[in-house]
């Protein structure tokens, strides 16, 4: 009997090579290799017992010694404005899920949405040496993206795009359209937009959606009635106060590009006395979990926030491979509540969507 306190061995994979009679190599290209240089390395019967002794044996790989080998340390880098933001945190929970699949680890940092933090988390993740990043939080005209292709470093987006690079986001544009098409059809003629960040594609191409169908229906939305805000629930307060203050017939329906700027304009419309759902419409975007739960239910645009996390994990895995890898819009649903069921006065009602 083996004494008591003394750790056995760790088999090796010589230990393996020798009970089965075949080069080590042969047994490390089967057990660490990606799957098609595994299944080069040897016929399907000879990988089988390969990875049956490892598995008998208990053998486990020195995540260290593999790191050298490689060149790789199967981590990913993940860079998101701010984690307690329950959208980016419901897509790093994809990241998370599909890298433990693959069997990547992953690390997040907030750059709170400002350039010179982008920058740095990206070099201090670089020097931890991950495989590869995804960043959630780009900026429209950032030069970090050129600046990591240039130094051969491989990336995918992620929630917000940017032109010529792969990103997996919602159909932000789409998004924007069926929000139009939404209260059109319960006759609404007169909208404002509460537009969030112009520096966020996720904002500007939601907003874009939306004024491209409302033109083609055949309304128009002034460029007073949609203002910049931030993706937040005092931005949405904000925003909702001043277009009370300003002069002229108030809009009966509000757009705003995401769930918490809507939240945040509901509380602005009913501190002025007006009843959302009925005095005014309330349209928001993301369908996060508060939407449905509040006293007056939200009508939102439902953003597919995990796959688009698991999705960015599969890109980055071929862009990695060398693989081109195009990017994913993924399909934008409107699930329509009591925020904006009851249609402008004198219009009909519109479809049920969820």
């Amino acid at each position: 009997m083996e004494p008591t306190g003394r750790r056995r061995a760790a088999v090796t994979l010589k230990d393996l090579a020798a009970e089965l009679g075949i080069h080590v190599s042969t047994v490390s290209r089967v057990l660490h290799s990606e799957s098609e240089v595994a299944r080069g390395a040897a016929s399907t019967e000879t990988a089988r017992r390969v990875r049956d002794l490892a598995k008998l044996r208990g053998y486990s790989p020195d995540p260290q010694a593999t790191s050298l080998r490689t060149r790789r340390t199967r981590a990913i880098g993940v860079i998101v404005p701010r984690l307690s933001d329950i959208v980016l945190a419901t897509m790093y929970e994809g990241v998370e899920e599909a890298a433990a699949e693959s069997n990547h680890s992953t690390f997040v940092m907030n750059s709170h949405d400002d350039l010179d933090e982008q920058r740095r988390k990206a070099e201090i993740m670089l020097a931890r040496r991950v495989d590869g990043l995804i960043l959630g939080d780009v900026h429209a005209g950032s030069s970090l993206v050129d600046d990591l292709v240039k130094r051969h470093v491989p990336f995918v987006l992620m929630n917000r795009r940017y032109p010529g690079f792969p990103s997996s986001t919602c159909d932000d544009t789409g998004g924007g359209r069926l929000v139009a098409d939404h209260l059109w059809s319960t006759g609404h003629r007169s909208v404002a937009i509460i537009a969030g960040e112009t520096y966020a594609s996720t904002g500007v191409d939601r907003t874009a959606g939306f004024v491209e169908r409302w033109n083609e229906l055949g309304g128009d939305v002034p460029a007073d009635r949609i203002l910049p805000s931030r993706f937040d629930t005092e931005g949405g307060r904000q925003a909702g106060e001043e277009l009370l203050r300003r002069d002229g017939e108030a809009p009966t329906a509000v757009f705003a590009v995401n769930d918490f700027a809507a939240i945040g304009a509901m509380g602005a419309f009913r501190a002025a006395g007006l009843v959302v759902g009925q005095d005014i419409a309330v349209v928001g975007f993301n369908d996060t979990s508060l939407a449905a739960q509040l006293p007056i239910p939200l009508t939102s645009v439902r953003s597919p926030m995990l796959e688009i996390g698991r999705s960015a994990v599969g890109m980055l895995r071929r862009v990695m491979a060398g693989e081109d890898v195009a990017s994913v819009r993924h399909r934008a649903e409107l699930f329509v509540r009591e925020s904006s069921e009851s249609g402008a006065v004198g219009a009909r009602r519109g479809l049920r969507v969820g």
